[in-house]
């Protein structure tokens, strides 16, 4: 069975790497769709090319973060690609079988030799704290083991399927849930490991000094993230988090609803402008 993961990619070389090797020691290929990226990101994930990345394309920014082109682009891969799977996924994120002991590409074979045509994911978020601020090196999977699960509804990510005779919809949903006639979802969710940010300075970053798309700003789309101001980003104690050990033993009873970024620096702004 052929699995393609569809990343698309601005500025990542922090992830990249370690995205890209995790999906091929998972049975699964990659195809890259690049959004004007100033960094390594295009030469990390090139030296992958005929060795699990099977095509890297650049999509023009034209100056702003624009999510629902992206999207769109990956749904019309996964219309003309060659493969069984499609798998839409960023460079943050490390996929996950729903057990160890068998990959990723085994256990979406199980789902599909089962009659189901998608899978959800369970997200697991994983931040710095005060404790630990820093992890903007290499080894931040090592080192960040701080972790939320994080369900704001059920499915949140509903982002691989078999591929369809006709294009599916991932636009509509912001790409957290695939659209399409029939769709089947296995009943197991499949998890997540999602590196949300890894310091202060690479949240603003990340989030900050991105320019957003007014129009998917105006339709409701990244206003937490657009409205994000660095002097009230903070971090949360350890306490407040739970420790992660093995995949096996992620945790995901009382999800939050709302990032810990983005929740409570919403709340302190608005307290300021009522004050």
């Amino acid at each position: 069975m052929h699995i393609v993961a569809l990343l698309a990619t601005y500025n990542e070389q922090r992830f990249v790497a370690a995205c890209i090797e995790h999906l091929i020691a998972q049975g699964v290929d990659v195809y890259l769709i690049d959004n004007d990226s100033t960094d390594q990101t295009v030469a990390i994930a090139s030296a992958y090319r005929g060795r699990g990345v099977i095509g890297v394309e650049h999509l023009p920014r034209h100056g702003m973060y624009s999510w629902r082109r992206i999207l769109e682009r990956k749904a019309h891969l996964a219309a003309t690609l060659d493969a069984d799977w499609f798998m839409h996924t960023d460079a943050d994120e490390i996929r996950l079988p729903p057990h160890s002991g068998r990959s990723l590409a085994q256990a979406i074979a199980a789902v599909d030799a089962q009659g189901y045509n998608a899978v959800n994911f369970l997200e697991f978020t994983f931040i710095p704290t005060q404790e630990a601020p820093d992890h903007d090196h290499g080894d931040f999977q090592r080192t960040m083991r701080s972790y939320y699960p994080f369900l704001p509804h059920f499915p949140h990510r509903l982002n691989a399927w078999k591929r369809q005779p006709h294009p599916v919809d991932l636009a509509s949903s912001g790409g957290h849930q695939v659209a399409f006639p029939g769709l089947r979802m296995a009943p197991e969710s499949f998890r997540m490991r999602h590196y949300l940010y890894l310091s202060v300075p690479h949240a603003i970053l990340k989030y900050v000094r991105k320019t957003y798309d007014p129009a998917e700003v105006e339709a409701g789309w990244h206003r937490a993230r657009a409205s994000l101001r660095p002097e009230l980003i903070r971090l949360p104690s350890r306490a407040k988090l739970r420790h992660y050990i093995t995949d096996d033993q992620l945790d995901s009873s009382n999800p939050r609803t709302r990032h810990f970024l983005f929740d409570e620096d919403w709340a302190r702004l608005q307290e300021l402008s009522q004050a």
